[in-house]
């Protein structure tokens, strides 16, 4: 048997954790340079706030019933995701946990508990992470990953009904499971396989695991429909993953906080990106032997006045040796940066992507080489010990400039109460 623990609503919960007087009030939860609603809580769907939606388009009805609105707070995000992963890890083991994401992560279940001991289990689990962490969660078990996904969504969509937990562990069970949910709706089919899937009347999730391992090869991609039909119909294929602790790729991107047109300013963007990458990079004890660097330019709106994404433009240079040194890495990206700007054009995003990654122990010099020269480590080891003790970058690259007004806007943010000594929550 498999489980999925999903937080509801985490980034609001995470909010509410140390305001206990939002936990009856609406909340909703912004993107980068707060631009789109990108969490809501349950009080704010039912006011109708729109999941993705611009907030300016929702600003109205946020002000008029009073919604409590945050700018993304990733650092306490992420510090309180580790909490809850970590509980999960002391109540059933470490290896029979599989993070997914930032607010879910699978369970490897004991297949020898019965319906009773499944259902007493996992409530008591979930009543654990809450008292630990404050955070609530849903749980949704049953013989395979996508059928677990499939009782989490139901036990979250009735709360009331299921308190937050719900076991399918029987074919009847499993049956008004996927009658009750619209082929849309089911983990790996996306929109454009569901539009094709309704067009052949196919409409609930039912419906689909009716259908034969041909027709699922033929029309939803292959061995990845097979593999999804198979878990649909209670044989596990999708078995437990390890946690990827190393990446293969390191990616550092930004909207700017305002339109920027000159050149200064997103060079220093891309030095501050470059140099957080970096951080990354040493943080699992590579080096990086290629590096990319792209802009995005902002385009006017479509004569009909739909938005216009604009195009990705972009560079990449093989590095003479891989490297894991901050300012060997900021030195080419800006020299990229040079050559993609144009003058006169307005830019709204820039990012980095560090890759063709090997161990900083592996690094393959040629023959001609001078012998490396330590002091460059070491100096990295001191910023990155210095800037994680004292944090707020107190030690940064002067390429990364010293205004910053490019930076993305974060009107409502609020404080990181659990990384941060000077933004302790106080009681009082």
């Amino acid at each position: 048997m498999k489980a999925i623990v999903d937080c509801n609503s985490f980034y609001c919960s995470c909010e509410r954790l140390f305001q206990p007087k939002l936990a009856e009030r609406p909340v909703v939860v912004l993107s980068n340079n707060d631009g789109c609603i990108i969490a809501r809580s349950d009080e704010a769907k039912a006011l109708g706030v729109g999941m993705a939606a611009p907030y300016f388009q929702n600003k109205h009805l946020i002000e008029q019933h009073n919604v409590a609105v945050f700018s993304s707070n990733y650092n306490l995000y992420g510090d309180l995701s580790w909490r809850v992963m970590e509980t999960l890890r002391q109540a059933v083991g470490p290896d029979k946990v599989e993070v997914y994401s930032v607010d879910e992560a699978f369970i490897d279940l004991d297949d020898n508990m019965d319906t009773a001991t499944l259902h007493a289990f996992t409530m008591s689990l979930r009543q654990q992470v809450e008292l630990w962490t404050g955070i609530k969660v849903s749980i949704g078990v049953a013989p395979t990953k996508v059928l677990s996904k499939v009782a989490n969504r139901l036990a979250k969509k009735n709360k009331a009904i299921t308190n937050c937990v719900l076991v399918l562990n029987t074919e009847r069970r499993i049956q008004q499971a996927l009658e009750k949910t619209a082929v849309e709706d089911v983990w790996g089919v996306g929109h454009r396989y569901a539009q094709k899937l309704q067009r052949m009347n196919i409409t609930t999730a039912w419906q689909l695991r009716q259908q034969n391992l041909l027709f699922a090869r033929n029309h939803l991609g292959g061995v990845v429909g097979e593999r999804l039909l198979r878990e649909l119909q209670g044989q596990p294929v999708l078995g437990m993953k390890e946690e990827l602790t190393v990446k293969k790729m390191i990616a550092t991107t930004r909207m700017f906080g305002q339109t920027v047109t000159d050149l200064q300013s997103i060079k220093e963007a891309v030095a501050t990106y470059t140099s957080r990458a970096a951080e990354k990079l040493r943080r699992q004890h590579g080096a990086a032997g290629s590096i990319s660097v792209f802009v995005i330019p902002k385009e006017p709106p479509a004569p009909d006045g739909r938005f216009r994404h604009g195009p990705t433009i972009s560079n990449y240079m093989v590095l003479p040796v891989a490297t894991s040194v901050t300012h060997e890495l900021i030195k080419p990206a800006v020299q990229m940066v040079e050559a993609l700007y144009e003058s006169g054009r307005s830019y709204k995003k820039a990012g980095v992507l560090l890759s063709d990654i090997v161990p900083d122990t592996a690094v393959q010099r040629s023959l001609f080489d001078h012998a490396m020269d330590d002091r460059s480590r070491k100096l990295m080891d001191m910023m990155d010990n210095i800037n994680f003790s004292q944090r707020n970058d107190v030690l940064k690259y002067a390429a990364g400039g010293t205004t910053r007004n490019w930076k993305m806007q974060q009107n409502f943010h609020s404080p990181r109460y659990t990384t941060r000594w000077d933004e302790l929550f106080e009681i009082g």
